[in-house]
């Protein structure tokens, strides 16, 4: 890697832990350390919500997929355009006043406790066991990105390159907590924007032109690559519109929405964050489409291979460093050194956000809610900044053993989180006779469906649309089969929907 880019990449590196060190002498309090004291402005939870969402699979995996697949894999990004509107529109405002109406719940876990009064702690432990399962793949599928970015720009081994991020990651999530993680995001959100209107543009040019490149991809694939219905099966499509169900189940998307500022910021918020998604998608689109072209009509094997990158008939050997690649060829070092910093901006943007959620699912749904009832909140903040750590450690372990791509463990994580909390958070806040036993069930049936359907059903169904929907028809079922919910949980859900939709 060139010295300019090198010092560019480290600047920015150094930044984001300054900010952590901020986020420190910011956090007092264990509603500071997981929501901000619920004080986050519009633009800060949008692209904080937007860019612990995208994660690296919008610049790695997403771009290869279209560099490998073409048009056809497209359908995800419109699946989770619409999920995420859907999200922002439905979903948002009464969880934001739904939360704090529930005892100021301020995990996910303890929102369900809560809003269903489960004494037991079922639901509880439920949820929590949920979280800490799927959010140790998905962290490892950040660190899977982070390794193939290091490896490809310093030259570094996997083990190597998964040490030197999870350190930076680690180290301003367990410092800054929540203020910290949200204003790195907020910056990460601008750099991976800047990243996907920059690099396609370069990509085209050098490609000979939009149109050019899209003849240059129809005559090497015979056209198959630039179809979107043409050749795709009904299932296939199925399967990636449903990846919008998942956005109504992330821990991590939520806690933006629980952590708003006030409910009259949700429409400014829901502006800025669809518009830098749609962008964003169609750059990472655009990424794949004239990525394809340029490297397959340009002789850039020699280039690529002092890098790490190899190419083999014009065609690279691993799809998803095709964002990379571009980086390195078609810009210069400074800029090259900030599109670098984008990719692990999305990767640090995701799995900050998710040890955090992790860590929370530690301290206040295990260490408080079995072990020290009692516990103070600086007790509770240190237990969390102990679990950001250790459960850093196990996704580096499993991103080490693991030889999936990013997508192919952020799709399983993604299943487990959408069909496992999908259709339990849409029924907490819009159907009165959601019972306890309901949600619990419901729970534990979206759960393991993911895992039995991914682990032993040979489908080209993703797993998330049974999952989804099981779970659902579980919750409904046991909910109606069971006595309502008591007048004191009616009485709050129609406060909580007054207040929302006031």
């Amino acid at each position: 890697m060139d010295s300019a880019t090198l010092i560019t990449f480290i600047i920015y590196i150094v930044g984001m832990l300054l900010l952590g060190i901020v986020g420190y002498k910011l956090t007092s309090n264990l509603s500071d350390y997981f929501l901000g004291g619920r004080k986050l402005g519009p633009g800060v939870a949008a692209l904080s919500a937007g860019a612990s969402d995208m994660s690296s699979w919008l610049l790695l995996g997403l771009p290869g997929a279209i560099y490998l697949s073409g048009l056809a894999e497209a359908w995800i990004a419109v699946g989770l355009t619409i999920g995420a509107y859907l999200n922002w529109q439905f979903v948002a405002k009464r969880l934001r006043v739904y939360t704090e109406v529930s005892n100021n719940a301020i995990t996910i876990p303890d929102f369900f406790e809560q809003r269903f009064r489960d004494r037991s702690r079922a639901l509880r432990l439920a949820s929590a066991s949920v979280i800490l399962l799927f959010f140790t793949f998905y962290t490892a599928s950040g660190l899977v990105g982070g390794a193939k970015l290091f490896s490809s720009s310093f030259g570094l081994s996997m083990t190597n390159a998964l040490i030197i991020g999870s350190i930076v990651i680690i180290g301003y999530t367990f410092l800054g907590g929540f203020i910290a993680v949200s204003w790195t995001d907020f910056i990460q959100g601008l750099l991976m924007f800047l990243a996907l209107i920059v690099l396609p543009i370069l990509a085209i040019q050098n490609a000979g032109g939009w149109n050019e490149a899209v003849n240059v991809v129809g005559n090497l694939t015979d056209g198959q690559n630039l179809e979107m219905v043409k050749g795709v099966s009904t299932i296939g499509i199925i399967s990636s519109l449903a990846w919008g169900l998942g956005y109504f189940g992330q821990p991590h998307i939520l806690v933006r929405f629980m952590a708003i500022r006030s409910t009259k910021d949700v429409p400014k918020a829901r502006f800025i964050g669809m518009t830098w998604m749609v962008l964003s998608l169609f750059g990472a689109v655009f990424v794949g489409i004239a990525g394809y072209a340029y490297i397959a009509t340009n002789d850039v094997s020699a280039a690529l291979a002092e890098r790490g990158i190899e190419v083999s008939g014009g065609v690279l050997a691993d799809e998803e460093t095709v964002f990379i690649a571009l980086t390195q060829l078609l810009t210069h070092p400074i800029v090259a050194g900030i599109l670098l910093a984008a990719i692990l901006a999305a990767i640090m943007s995701t799995v900050d956000s998710q040890l955090l959620v992790s860590s929370s699912a530690v301290a206040e749904d295990f260490y408080k809610g079995f072990i020290r009832k009692n516990a103070s909140n600086k007790e509770l903040v240190w237990v969390a900044r102990i679990s950001v750590i250790v459960i850093a450690l196990l996704a580096v372990w499993i991103a080490s053993a693991n030889e999936k791509l990013v997508l192919e463990l952020v799709a399983y994580a993604w299943a487990g989180f959408g069909a496992a909390f999908g259709p339990i958070i849409l029924l907490s806040l819009f159907w009165k006779r959601m019972t306890r036993n309901g949600a619990l069930l419901g729970i534990i049936t979206g759960a393991v469906t993911v895992v039995v359907w991914s682990e032993f059903v040979k489908s080209d169904l993703y797993e998330l649309v049974p999952g989804f929907f099981l779970a659902g028809a579980v919750a409904i079922i046991v909910s109606l089969l069971g006595q309502a919910p008591s007048q004191e949980i009616q009485e709050e859900f129609d406060q909580a929907r007054e207040q929302a939709n006031g």
